[in-house]
């Protein structure tokens, strides 16, 4: 039998680390602290209101300041990515405490919150400037195919915890929202290159003004990745090359703005037994008119096509699993007060896609073409109850293909107790929708079916209960703390029966925990921050019934994760950042505990151009960051890395 999540390859293991002597790490950070005493810095003089300062458009759909939402957010800004010198996304999202960032090779990662985490994760919710990054193979993202340029992005907005109320099924244990930059902000030329021992890229953008208001750019950008190594010392086999470009052009004035934009990639990925392809492109509108100073409407409509063809091996030949996947997805939004006390938002949205597959005989999706439509209503009102507290009601419906119209509310209060702190609690509702790995998966290709998706397979659901509190107790610090308890119901499970198993939904079981992160500026020139994750899963089959494997191919999570960051500007033109990061151990399959450790120093000599030297993982020789079941281990090793921004 196949288990689901190995419908894509992957390489995985660990080896014993051979970590720097301790006395040097102690050194690097009394290094940090007494460059910083000795340019004779004091405490930052921040301001009170800094925090509110920071705006974010995902929780509500709306922006909104970050110190009012009641949610668990983090955001990452350009300037985090810059100075962490990652060169692909998902190597960005790290810098959010509370993801769990597993990367299994040179280009798949296994990326979630709260648990359930795994190659093929559903729980999660990624958007591009709105546009959803979603399959429906298994409602989650194709990690290999998105990337972006990374200069372009103006901010990544992290939401842990349900999202579904606003956003839709899929958003259970949280929403990525990537933001690039408006083409007013990206004027002129910005060349960006990079060199190691494992990549290569380059990257170049133009942007210029057009009539009006208008502004315009245009970038392209190539990538190399050599194969990682296995623990038996052979080559894993994956690397990878990849070509993009894309367009993004805006007018704004009077209230009212327009965007376009679009984006072409094509990648060639290794992997056994013979070469990955995948290629697509995308178109995306945006208008949004500004009707007076809290009325606005929103329109957004995207076309998009992504295509696949990835090898499989059958019986000692090779085969190939093909997929192209067509897209229309349009959003109309209307924002506005209805009453003093109040600030409301209702949408309607729709989604039309049409999956063509080509099976191979190992496996097969059945039918092969299938076309499918998801529309949503959304609303959501803010009610303020007082000068100091408010409460939020929200609620989708939302009808998928598979199991009609599901209900997905949510309520949440927030309190501010001073104009630095705020309380916040929240409940929900949150639903995975199926999608075809649960209904159409069949095992082999042609009957009879060793393994099979549910013809009855329903929609997982998990009733959330949040509290939190984030603050800035002093102009040098702030934080936020979260604990939260996800009650499961109907999750899959692979139920055996006679002639083979199919997807059920026979699990059943809770996640809670606790999650935090803070930062200090603990000199004018130098800021630390910390974040972590404490995370207990209780999942088990439902009385009376059977499961064949459905727990372990539900996710595999460390009990804890935490990352310490330090940003230090040594000189006037020379920064150093320092990234210490844990995860603990892997249960099942079982992978050890590591700690990684990266440098990025970053040299200005000009205000316009940046070089720098990225190091990573310099504690040990390679370990793992992922495991599957059945399949060799794909090391991650210690990598240097010289870059080039030069905006000309």
């Amino acid at each position: 039998m196949l288990p689901p999540s190995d419908l894509l390859p992957d390489a995985l293991g660990r080896r014993p680390s051979r970590r720097l002597p301790a006395w040097l790490w102690v050194g690097l950070a009394l290094w940090s602290a007494g460059a910083a005493v000795a340019r004779g810095v004091d405490l930052a003089e921040l301001s009170l209101e800094q925090l509110s300062e920071v705006v974010v458009t995902s929780v509500s759909r709306r922006e909104e300041p970050l110190a009012d939402v009641a949610a668990s957010v983090f955001v990452i800004s350009a300037d985090d990515i810059r100075r962490s010198g990652a060169t692909s996304l998902p190597e960005a999202l790290r810098l959010a405490p509370a993801l769990n960032v597993a990367r299994a090779d040179m280009s798949q990662y296994a990326i979630s919150a709260r648990g359930f985490n795994n190659l093929l994760a559903n729980r999660m919710l990624v958007l591009i400037d709105g546009r959803t990054i979603y399959t429906p193979l298994f409602s989650g993202v194709f990690w290999d195919a998105q990337d972006l340029m990374l200069e372009d992005i103006d901010r990544i907005e992290v939401i842990t915890g349900p999202s579904t109320a606003m956003w839709g099924s899929n958003a259970v244990n949280g929403l990525i929202h990537i933001l690039t930059r408006r083409p007013q902000e990206t004027q002129g030329s910005l060349v960006a290159a990079h060199a190691g021992n494992r990549e290569r890229g380059l990257a170049v953008r133009h942007g210029g003004r057009g009539s009006g208001d208008g502004a315009w750019r245009l970038y392209a950008k190539s990538s190399d990745r050599s194969s990682t190594r296995r623990t038996d010392g052979r080559s894993s086999g994956d690397g990878a090359h990849r070509v993009q470009a894309g367009v993004r052009a805006g007018w704004h004035g009077e209230g009212r703005q327009l965007t376009l934009q679009g984006e072409v990639y094509r990648g060639t990925l290794d992997q056994q037994p013979g070469l990955r392809h995948v290629s697509g492109a995308h178109l995306l509108g945006r208008w949004r008119e500004n009707l007076d100073r809290d009325t606005s409407l929103m329109a957004r409509l995207y076309l998009e096509r992504n295509r696949r063809e990835q090898p499989v091996a059958y019986q000692d030949e090779t085969d190939t699993f093909d997929e192209t996947l067509d897209n229309a997805d349009a959003v109309l939004q209307y924002t506005f007060s209805p009453a003093r006390a109040h600030h409301a938002t209702v949408g309607f949205g729709h989604r039309h896609t049409r999956d063509d597959v080509r099976n191979p005989r190992a496996f097969a999706f059945l039918p092969a073409q299938r076309t499918m439509n998801w529309s949503r209503l959304f609303a959501e009102d803010q009610i303020a109850l007082g000068p100091a507290t408010e409460l939020t009601l929200g609620a989708s419906l939302e009808r998928n293909p598979y199991t009609g119209t599901e209900f997905l509310p949510s309520a949440r209060l927030a309190w501010r107790d001073s104009e630095q702190a705020l309380w916040w609690a929240g409940i929900s509702r949150a639903v995975r929708a199926p999608s075809r790995i649960d209904r159409d998966y069949r095992v082999p290709a042609e009957p009879p079916y060793r393994y099979a998706g549910g013809p009855d397979f329903e929609a997982e659901v998990s009733d959330v209960y949040e509290i939190g509190r984030r603050a800035q107790p002093t102009a040098a610090w702030s934080y936020s703390v979260t604990a939260f308890h996800h009650e499961h119901r109907r999750l899959r499970s692979i139920s055996p029966q006679a002639g083979g198993a199919v997807m059920d939904n026979n699990i059943e079981g809770r996640t809670r925990g606790l999650e935090a992160w803070g930062s200090w500026q603990a000199a004018r020139h130098w800021k630390l921050s910390a974040g972590g994750v404490l995370l207990r899963q209780h999942l088990r089959v439902r009385p009376g019934r059977l499961d064949a494997g459905g727990l372990a191919a539900l996710g595999n999570d460390p009990r804890h994760w935490w990352s310490l960051r330090s940003s230090l500007e040594v000189r006037r033109a020379l920064s150093w950042d320092l990234a210490l990061r844990h995860t603990g151990a892997l249960p099942q399959p079982r992978l050890e505990a590591y700690t990684a450790l990266d440098s990025h120093l970053a040299w200005r000599p000009r205000r316009e151009l940046e070089l720098s030297l990225s190091l990573r993982n310099l504690l040990d020789r390679g370990h793992a960051e992922w495991r599957q079941m059945r399949r060799p281990a794909a090391e991650l090793g210690r990598t240097a890395s010289l870059q080039l921004r030069w905006q000309l």
